[in-house]
């Protein structure tokens, strides 16, 4: 079954440029790149859910097949709300690939339909985590060259 639209879910706490390249990428696959921002209460994000959908709707404004969302509660289920069977995921290292992996294979015993389709960053990117942002902003760095300027002036005010 042919899918126009992929989802890329997250908690995008904050989104970064890797999460954003991967976006433009996704663009040119599917029709349409639903960017789904997980509520994610369980890891306490930085930032609310309505501040990250804005955030991640500023970022992506350029990306006319991207369309933001928040999200909450089983995966394969705002997959298909989405007229889906087909999700997005990021891989950096080998590590990320372990937990994919075991992830896109649950997904599939409960969904048979379903499918993970990966997507390596550009390699400049990735290296770029949104936990390792977060705790460079916490600490008075700089953050400029690993998220779009919005992302880098909310991070600013919320350690100030």
């Amino acid at each position: 079954m042919l899918s126009h639209t992929v989802v890329y879910p997250g908690t995008f706490d904050p989104i970064t440029n890797g999460h954003i390249d991967l976006v433009e990428r996704a663009a040119k696959l599917f029709e349409k790149v639903v960017v789904a921002v997980a509520t994610s209460e369980k890891k306490a994000p930085l930032f609310d859910i309505e501040h990250r959908v804005t955030l991640a709707q500023q970022c992506l404004e350029h990306v006319p097949a991207a369309k933001v969302v928040p999200f909450d509660g089983l995966l394969i289920d705002f997959v298909a709300a989405q007229g889906s069977h087909c999700v997005l995921r990021g891989l950096r290292a080998v590590a990320d690939f372990e937990y994919e992996f075991q992830l896109a294979n649950m997904n599939r015993a409960m969904q048979p339909e379903f499918e993970s389709v990966f997507l390596t960053p550009s390699a400049e990117l990735s290296f770029i985590s949104s936990s390792l942002v977060r705790e460079i902003a916490a600490l008075g760095g700089n953050v400029d060259s690993f998220v779009p300027r919005e992302v880098a002036a909310a991070l600013t005010e919320r350690f100030k």
